[in-house]
C-alpha cells in the first residue's frame, strides 16, 4: 500500500548525506533496522523506487531516513538532494531482514550504518546497549553519520576506520583478517553486518572463516 506523505525537515548532515523528516501515516510501523522503498511525488520520479531505512524510534510521530545523494548521477538521489519541507515522497511496504536478535558486534560501511541507527537509539532509551560494539569504516572523517551521538550512546564500543584518511589514532586501511582477528575476541556472538554488497560478502566470509556460524550473522539479504 502507498502512502504520500509530506517532507516536515530536509537538511544534510554529512557533505553528501541527507536527512529527511516526513510525516508518519496512522497504523505504519516498522521494526528498527528495516526499510522501505521511497518515491517522489511528481510524475517523472513516482515510479522509480529506492530502499531507504527508517532511522528514527519506532514510536515516534514521525518518520526519519538518512539517505546519501549522489550528485554526479541523475538519479533518484540527485533529485532527492533538491526536495525540501513541503514537498511530497511516497512510501511503500516495510520490509528488511535486520532485526536485533541480542548483543554482538555490528560492523558498518559508509551509508549502511542507517538501520543500525534506529537500532541502536532503541536500545539506548531502553538502557540495553551494554554488550554491543560497532565498527563503522568510512573513507574519511567528513563521511561519518551521526558520530557525536553514536560515541554518545556507544563509548568506548564505538571503534572508527578510515580507508583514505591517516589522522593520528586513526587507522587507514581496508578491514581484513588480521584486523577482524585484532578487533574481535569471540567469534560465537551475534554479527551484525551492512554496507555495499561486496562489503557485505567479504566480511561475512571472513567472519566464517574465523567460527562465526553463518546463523549468527544478521545481514540484508
Amino acid at each position: 500500500m502507498n502512502h504520500v506523505v509530506k517532507v516536515l525537515k530536509a537538511q544534510f548532515i554529512t557533505h553528501d548525506v541527507k536527512s529527511f523528516v516526513v510525516e508518519k501515516p496512522q497504523g505504519y510501523n516498522f521494526i528498527p533496522g528495516q526499510a522501505t522503498e521511497i518515491s517522489i511525488n511528481s510524475p517523472k520520479w513516482k515510479k522509480e523506487l529506492r530502499p531507504f531505512t527508517f532511522t528514527n524510534l519506532k514510536e515516534s510521530n514521525y518518520l526519519e531516513f538518512m539517505i546519501k545523494i549522489y550528485k554526479d548521477r541523475d538519479g533518484v538521489t540527485n533529485e532527492l538532494g533538491k526536495i525540501n519541507a513541503g514537498d511530497e515522497l511516497i512510501l511503500h511496504d516495510v520490509f528488511g531482514t535486520i532485526n536485533y536478535k541480542g548483543p554482538g558486534v555490528f560492523i558498518a560501511a559508509g551509508s549502511g550504518i542507517t538501520p543500525f541507527i534506529s537500532i541502536f537509539r532503541e536500545l539506548y532509551k531502553n538502557n540495553q546497549l551494554r554488550g554491543n560494539r560497532l565498527i563503522y569504516v568510512n573513507k574519511t572523517s567528513e563521511d561519518v553519520i551521526m558520530g557525536n551521538e553514536l560515541h554518545k550512546m556507544l563509548k568506548n564500543d564505538f571503534v572508527n576506520f578510515y580507508t583514505r584518511e591517516n589522522v593520528v589514532g586513526f587507522t587507514g586501511r581496508r578491514i581484513d583478517r588480521n584486523f577482524l582477528i585484532e578487533n574481535i575476541v569471540n567469534f560465537s556472538q551475534n554479527f551484525y553486518v551492512c554496507g555495499p554488497e561486496d562489503f557485505v560478502t567479504t566480511v561475512r566470509k571472513i567472519l566464517i572463516d574465523l567460527g562465526a556460524s553463518a546463523e549468527t550473522i544478521v545481514f540484508e539479504e
